[in-house]
């Protein structure tokens, strides 16, 4: 019975404990053993608080005024690049391998204000670069659906413990994919919302291209998370308030003619044939839906330049205490992409600008005859877990450790809200996922499309073979 609440929907959950069917303590009493039994294989959760997250419990059970929030009670895993006060944050990095902050990130700050309960943090790649989540500090996160592969990054950790049931809600951030594509590859829901959506206290905060984001196992999950953690913040300068985004609203309505514009050319890059397969054949799923499908895409040829300037130019200001003094403890990848900020010049960011600005003006006019645009997540299958990143995808040579991320780089440069929603699988039983991409600020109108599509492909429900074998 314990292990079927671990996979029970966030709704169910908070059913359970509003019912008094469980008590919070035991809630989180569950999830404990199913990280105890199951992370030692995986490597999902990193740094654990468990006598926080019991003392936090009994507070839940014996106070009512504890009980009213929306996440209440609920056992939470942190990505580790959020600060977490009174719990280690490494950033996956030696460098910070024994830093305790004293405060909250904004996003933090937001789950506890909701009731959460953290039960620990999730593993991340260095500082969050790279999909591929490994470090020096904690090792490689495993794929639960086969643990000789990677499950991608940079919110991996996030997602392997989610699919292990060790937790019912995740905090993820994504930059270049790092919600979309790691929850692509351990079957369940990674949405990066339009930015702005949830704010954040970033240093770069008019220029980011990232955003926190929400991480479940359905879609309904997500929505719950998602009003937890979203709202406007002074000290957020792109930040907005948004009521559409609200539990009251059904994630349930009528597609019949929605216009979807399908990107079957994907603006020629390279993509694995399975990949490709799998998203084509997900046509006739949203023509069930009621969905009318054109072969259609945005130019999005300028968006590698626009995304490799902008996130070198961050590097350049995140990175330089630590390059500068601690260059022998930061990944080559980083120490690169640093550099490549460092030989921008004044032209090289206003040209990215200006190219960015001129995408926004052609993604209107797209969105003005399409109501959704459909893309692939990945552009290939998860890899060996010894592999840092593809150098080649389909037999075509690859120029940077970004570039087989294109599918949702692409998308990070738009600030469209974006969502990554388990697919199928491929013939080796490797998760995939399918990207469903909305207007500008039409976060809500992207998670009913995912809602439409989950209940009639139920992926969801499809768990990492290694948990049933370990309890057999």
């Amino acid at each position: 019975m314990t292990h079927e609440i671990n996979f029970l929907s966030v709704k169910n959950q908070k059913k359970l404990l509003s019912s008094k069917q469980i008590s919070c303590e035991e809630l989180v009493k569950v999830h404990i053993d199913q990280i105890e039994k199951y992370n030692p294989y995986v490597n999902a959760m990193v740094t654990l608080s468990y006598d926080l997250a019991l003392e936090n419990a009994k507070e839940f059970d014996n106070k009512p005024e504890k009980q009213s929030g929306i996440l209440a009670g609920l056992p939470v895993a942190v990505k580790d690049l959020e600060e977490t006060s009174g719990i280690k944050t490494t950033f996956g990095s030696r460098i910070y391998s024994e830093n305790i902050p004293t405060k909250d990130s904004l996003i933090v700050k937001n789950i506890k204000e909701s009731g959460a309960i953290i039960i620990g943090k999730s593993n991340t790649p260095e500082f969050g670069a790279g999909s591929q989540t490994f470090n020096e500090v904690f090792g490689s996160t495993k794929n639960p659906y086969s643990l000789d592969k990677t499950c991608g990054g940079s919110s991996g950790g996030s997602a392997v413990a989610l699919a292990c049931g060790m937790v019912p809600i995740a905090t993820g951030s994504d930059l270049g994919g790092s919600l979309r594509n790691p929850a692509a590859w351990s079957n369940i829901v990674g949405f990066r919302p339009s930015l702005g959506r949830v704010p954040a206290y970033d240093e770069l905060g008019w220029s980011t291209l990232s955003t926190g984001g929400p991480m479940g196992r359905q879609v309904e999950d997500i929505l719950i998370q998602l009003v937890a953690i979203s709202g406007y913040e002074k000290f957020s300068p792109s930040s907005f308030d948004d009521s559409t985004i609200s539990l009251e609203n059904s994630l349930h309505r009528n597609f019949n003619g929605t216009k979807i514009a399908w990107a079957k050319d994907l603006n020629n890059r390279p993509i694995e044939s399975e990949i490709y397969d799998n998203f084509m054949n997900q046509k006739t799923i949203f023509e069930k839906i009621g969905c009318e499908i054109i072969d259609d895409e945005p130019d999005l040829s300028d968006s590698d330049q626009i995304f490799q300037a902008y996130r070198a130019f961050s590097y350049t200001l995140k990175h330089k205490k630590h390059i500068e003094k601690n260059a022998d403890k930061v990944k080559d990848t980083i120490i690169w992409n640093y550099n490549q900020g460092k030989n921008l010049s004044s032209y090289d960011m206003a040209k990215a600008e200006y190219l960015k600005t001129k995408l926004w003006k052609s993604i209107i006019l797209f969105f003005e005859k399409y109501d959704y645009l459909i893309m692939p997540v990945t552009s290939v299958p998860p890899f060996s877990v010894e592999k840092e990143y593809p150098d080649k995808v389909n037999g075509v040579k690859l120029n940077t450790y970004l570039d087989w991320m294109w599918p949702c780089y692409t998308i990070s440069v738009t600030g469209l809200p974006s969502i990554s929603i388990p697919s199928g699988f491929t013939s080796s039983g490797l998760p995939i996922g399918i990207q469903i991409i909305g207007k500008p600020r039409k976060d809500f109108s992207v998670l009913e499309l995912a809602q439409a599509y989950e209940n009639l492909t139920e992926f969801y429900k499809v768990k990492p073979d290694f948990l049933i074998k370990k309890d057999d």
